[in-house]
């Protein structure tokens, strides 16, 4: 579990209350040279990502110190870096993948659920209604939200998706000021082949 910890624990750095400012950096993704390099791709799954113009990629940083054989992060993008000070949620997108056999009850994506409602509770969310199912491009995906009062005008939301595939769980969660924020970075999401841009 030690991928996924690391993985919530993450978005304490993104409340919009941290005390300095590091440069702007762009988010970059796998692409090869010449697609766009907001498109995140992820061939093993079949999907990809579009990330939003303008945000920070800090994948790179919350991979190290994990075994990538047990688990990694794929994607971990901010609207701002997590260490610049703001008065609004840092939204973030993190993509990560675990094996399965590190929770041994985990037959199908919906055992995934009890642990991950389980951790992020204790990080201080409450659920927000029961898990559903969504579909996305005809893959049949799980979805959990919760949601943190920070203050009395900041609440922050989260969403996790949850994908069992290849005897792994790969997990793509949210952070957003607002349900339909959440609502607007999930549409990034594809499992069909991207659009080519027209020349």
């Amino acid at each position: 579990m030690k991928l996924l910890l690391s993985t919530l624990a993450v978005f304490a750095l993104g409340l919009g209350a941290g005390a300095q400012s590091s440069p702007n950096r762009a988010a970059t993704s796998s692409s090869k040279p010449g697609e766009d390099a907001q498109l995140y791709r992820n061939a093993s799954f079949g999907f990809h990502y579009r990330i939003p113009y303008g945000w920070v990629d800090r994948t790179k940083e919350m991979q190290e110190g994990n075994d990538a054989s047990q688990g990694e992060v794929l994607l971990a993008v901010f609207e701002r870096p997590p260490q610049a000070a703001g008065d609004t949620i840092n939204s973030a997108v993190v993509i990560a993948t675990e094996k399965a056999t590190a929770y041994p009850a985990v037959k199908k994506a919906e055992d995934y659920l009890g642990p991950l409602t389980e951790l992020t509770t204790a990080k201080g969310f409450k659920p927000e209604g029961d898990p559903s199912e969504i579909e996305i491009d005809s893959q049949r995906m799980l979805r959990a939200d919760f949601s943190k009062a920070l203050n009395d005008k900041l609440t922050m939301h989260q969403s996790t998706l949850v994908l069992l595939s290849k005897g792994r769980i790969v997990s793509f969660t949210f952070i957003a000021e607002s349900a339909d924020s959440l609502d607007n970075l999930i549409e990034g999401i594809s499992f069909s082949a991207p659009k080519s841009k027209m020349k």
